[in-house]
């Protein structure tokens, strides 16, 4: 009875330990937009086409890393731009379940930014006689 509840114990850990290494961590931190999950190239994709939809750089939204000062820190929400750009991705995604069902991404931070850190105002027509 004792050699079977020492196998059945033993049984019990290799499955509970198994069982959790394939708990698949996320692999970005502080990922509060965009899919958890998001794969490395995926992530890179969407983070260049902000940078040329803005005209800017990573450092733009992304703070400097505090222990390593040539680094960023990717997961800090120290710089402000990179919660405006949540609340950007945010309403981008509501116009276009909104109003484009069928193209996921038609309207996209390229829309209205067209390479600029800050949208331009459209040029004001005038009428003349």
């Amino acid at each position: 009875m004792r050699r079977k509840m020492l196998i059945l114990s033993s049984v019990i850990t290799v499955v509970a330990f198994l069982s959790l290494s394939f708990v698949e961590e996320p692999k970005f931190k502080n990922l509060k937009v965009l899919d958890k999950n998001i794969s490395k190239e995926d992530l890179e994709i969407t983070m260049k086409q902000f940078k040329t939809a803005l005209g800017v750089k990573c450092n733009f939204c992304h703070a400097q890393s505090k222990t390593q000062p040539d680094k960023l820190d990717f997961a800090s929400d120290e710089n402000k731009h990179k919660n405006i750009a949540r609340g950007m991705m945010k309403m981008t995604m509501r116009i276009n379940k909104k109003y484009f069902r069928e193209h996921k991404n038609a309207i996209t931070c390229y829309s209205c930014h067209n390479g600029n850190k800050e949208p331009k105002d459209p040029p004001v027509e005038t009428l003349e006689e």
